[in-house]
């Protein structure tokens, strides 16, 4: 990253706090010095993991943006950004990633983000858009969407059915793609079995869907190891329970 070059790049006067959520320390620490120098009187926290990136935002729930890489430890396709977003509704999230796409970039608007950052982006360019986010703005680069081409596709009934969300249907949702049972879910959630019923009923409903077969293939397209990619694999409902 070329940080010389942020000195052609306007301050942003007031004092703010980031949250970067990254796993490669290089990349965290290139990314700390950029903000530093565009916003000196800034603090940063950092976050190398989802359970420290869950510490830095109960340490700090009036941040003014965080800064989300999308595949880290902990993390499984937008299940981070999604919880966030339920949890934490008034701190906008930036995705910083090197899934660098507009089908990516347009799934993370959808699940709630305020901006997409691609990891390659100039420090010039990573200076305009965090002033566009830290304005109350949407930061995505210019080239990524076809305003044409984004009409009508299929799935994003189903991403915003997702995003609607709380972060325990999230949780439920998740053991759902894993092949768990109602009974083996509620043990891990600790909460009865009924309980994991009524949550299974309002998650079918928030998603337009009528079996928990469906809504675990679903949940496997968008969280499953390939989910920031351009074409993920198709899921195997042969280990699903439908119950």
């Amino acid at each position: 990253m070329r940080l010389a070059a942020l000195a052609a790049c306007p301050t942003v006067s007031t004092q703010t706090t980031l949250i970067v959520a990254d796993d490669h320390p290089l990349f965290r620490a290139a990314l700390r010095e950029a903000v530093a120098r565009l916003l000196p009187d800034s603090l940063i926290v950092e976050a190398g993991s989802i359970s420290r990136l869950e510490e830095a935002v109960q340490a700090h729930p009036d941040a003014d943006l965080v800064l989300l890489d999308l595949r880290m430890p902990g993390a499984r396709g937008f299940s981070a950004l999604i919880d966030l977003r339920a949890r934490y509704p008034s701190i906008p999230i930036a995705v910083i990633s090197a899934a660098e796409s507009a089908s990516v970039a347009r799934r993370a608007l959808d699940f709630g983000a305020s901006g997409f950052i691609p990891k390659s982006a100039t420090i010039e360019t990573i200076g305009t858009m965090l002033q566009a986010l830290l304005a109350g703005e949407i930061a995505v680069p210019r080239d990524y969407f076809d305003p044409v081409a984004e009409r009508g596709q299929p799935e994003r009934g189903s991403e915003r059915g997702i995003s609607r969300l709380t972060p325990q249907q999230l949780r439920v949702l998740l053991l759902l793609a894993e092949g768990h049972s109602n009974k083996t879910i509620a043990q891990d959630l600790e909460v009865s079995e009924a309980t994991i019923k009524a949550h299974v009923t309002v998650i079918l409903r928030k998603l337009g869907l009528e079996r928990r077969t469906q809504a675990a293939l679903l949940a496997q397209r968008f969280f499953g190891s390939d989910a920031t990619d351009d074409f993920p694999k198709p899921a195997d409902a042969s280990t699903i329970p439908d119950e």
